[in-house]
């Protein structure tokens, strides 16, 4: 079987400028890459502000499994779908992380006929994007930590700085550290650590802003940390917003590249689900919407997660209405839920499907709550039974949904074509979108809304100082924020190992983290984690350059 790096390898591309003549966008207006991929300039999209927008499109997923769901396939797929039944379709997703290329997850770059490409380039350094929000970040790090050294004129609290380092590598080792040992002239010891980089502050406000300056005025109104009377001390207070606004510059302009059928795609921006927001940029998916006529976007790991907050953060936000969504999921995925080894999915279990469905059927029923259509798309495997397809189908059709068994890993567009119709034939209907919550909802009381409502949960716990840290930023004006919870993708609960449709569980916030220059405050849950750490057999060990120079063992 040919591999999705060697697929990749094969491709044969166009050059970028012809992509984006393509979608109108003049050679000028493009900052090339190499030859196959390129930024879109700031003053070509200011350009684009009077037309109207085409319809959005969010592929979202079942609960992730160690089978496989294929959601980043499935959005590729859907937009070489529409294109080949003859709609101008942009195809949006987020830039994969060096963590989870490492790791265990492998890249985000789809797979089989379905990717973007240059695959290897866009799962490793791409256009120094994440290099470069991991150098502002790192740059406020250093900025705190002098400006103590030099007499702390802001009276910041040692024991309240909140802002921590980043890399974007899978390190558990750096999750806390203790910083300036070795003397006075290294500075004044404290605890501190590390995120991942998808999870830094200035990933979500890179990827909610709309401009340089709004860039800018988000970076200034991050927090740092606190004075000893719990005043809030500013990134601006440090006179780094424009250090890091600089740092920024291009990291902010949208990258196009294109999939294996030449179709364009913007690849930008990269918050995981789990931990963040989960959605690519505001700046890419409003200029595809400009572009052309439907727009395919993800939202990162199920729709508990990514679909939740690409509907209350970024559509919020950024005044977005989706007009229909596409909910993946497969065969081997459904087993799995419904109790079934991952070493027996080969054979035929009509039953374990049918158990499984009900993962399927939550989402479903989770995102009619949000007034938007949604549709089944079954990612094929060869394993998959006519039998195990209808179980799915019935119980989708209980629920109002249509089913469409989709090829496009084996066949790229013409084996995803009738979810395209189908597709087509839901968005150019009016849709009634409307977020989970209202902006004036107190925050425990919305972090309570998507926990009882999206996860089911029976209750939800938090400490004293939870609530009342939640109860002071309310008094200070942060109270009509959204709010991100973070969550393991893997249960609608914040226990993994609970497949399939957990109800009246307990969901316990542990800790909150107010992202003000982003706009969303966090509930951190469970035992979910801002700087994961690498597996017991890495990915890495099987990633090497062959004889000729080539790159083997990325996925």
């Amino acid at each position: 079987m040919t591999s999705d790096i060697e697929i990749a390898r094969a491709a044969q591309k166009r050059p970028i400028q012809d992509i984006g003549s393509r979608l109108g966008i003049p050679a000028e207006s493009l900052i090339p890459f190499g030859h196959d991929k390129a930024k879109v300039s700031s003053a070509f999209i200011d350009s684009l502000a009077d037309r109207p927008d085409g319809k959005l499109i969010l592929v979202t997923a079942i609960n992730p499994t160690p089978a496989g769901e294929g959601k980043t396939t499935t959005t590729v797929g859907l937009g070489d779908g529409l294109n080949r039944i003859g709609k101008r379709a942009v195809i949006c997703v987020r830039e994969p992380s060096l963590g989870p290329c490492f790791g265990v997850k492998g890249g985000a770059a789809g797979g089989g006929y379905a990717q973007v490409v240059p695959m290897e380039e866009i799962n490793l350094h791409f256009t120094g994007d994440f290099h470069a929000i991991t150098s502002a970040h790192n740059l406020l790090s250093a900025l705190i930590d002098n400006h103590v050294y030099w007499g702390n004129a802001l009276d910041l609290d040692t024991r309240r700085i909140t802002w921590r380092r980043v890399m974007d590598m899978n390190d558990r080792a750096l999750r806390g550290i203790v910083t300036s040992l070795g003397g006075p002239s290294n500075g004044f010891p404290r605890e501190a650590g590390f995120d991942i980089t998808v999870a830094s502050e200035i990933m979500a406000i890179l990827c909610l802003a709309t401009d340089l300056d709004d860039l800018e005025r988000r970076l200034g109104a991050i927090i740092v940390g606190y004075r000893r009377d719990k005043s809030p001390v500013f990134a601006r207070d440090l006179k780094a917003d424009g250090a890091m606004a600089v740092l920024l510059k291009e990291a902010l302009q949208p990258n196009l590249v294109q999939t294996l059928e030449n179709n364009p795609a913007f690849v930008h921006g990269g918050p995981f689900a789990n931990i963040a927001h989960g959605c690519n940029s505001v700046i890419a998916t409003k200029t595809a919407l400009k572009l052309g006529d439907y727009v395919v976007t993800e939202a990162g790991f199920g729709a508990d997660l990514g679909a939740e907050k690409f509907f209350d953060i970024k559509c919020r936000k950024a005044g977005l209405s989706p007009a229909a969504v596409v909910l993946v999921a497969t065969v081997r995925a459904l087993k799995m839920n419904g109790g079934v080894a991952k070493d027996d999915l080969g054979a035929e279990n009509v039953e374990a499907v049918k158990r499984g469905s009900v993962n399927l059927a939550r989402h479903l029923e989770n995102l009619a709550k949000f007034g938007v259509p949604a549709i089944v798309a079954i990612n094929h495997f060869t394993g998959d039974s006519m039998a195990e397809i209808e179980a799915i189908r019935a119980v989708a059709a209980g629920l109002g949904s249509e089913v469409h068994v989709c090829r496009h890993w084996a066949e790229g567009s013409a084996g995803i074509t009738d979810l395209a119709e189908a597709v087509v034939r839901m968005a150019d209907k009016p849709s009634d979108f409307r977020p989970l919550y209202p902006d004036a909802m107190p925050l425990f009381a919305k972090i309570e809304r998507v926990a009882t409502e999206i996860y089911r949960a029976g209750e939800v716990t938090a400490e004293k100082a939870v609530r009342d840290q939640l109860a002071d930023w309310e008094a200070k004006g942060y109270g009509n924020l959204p709010v991100c919870m973070a969550k393991t993708q893997y249960s609608f609960s914040t226990d993994p190992t609970l497949r399939g449709a957990p109800e009246g569980h307990s969901v316990h916030v542990r800790e909150v983290r107010l992202s003000a220059g982003a706009g969303f405050v966090v509930a951190i849950t469970g035992e979910i984690m801002t700087m994961p750490g690498l597996p017991r057999v890495p990915s890495s060990e099987r990633i090497r350059l062959n004889e000729a120079g080539a790159i083997e063992g990325l996925f």
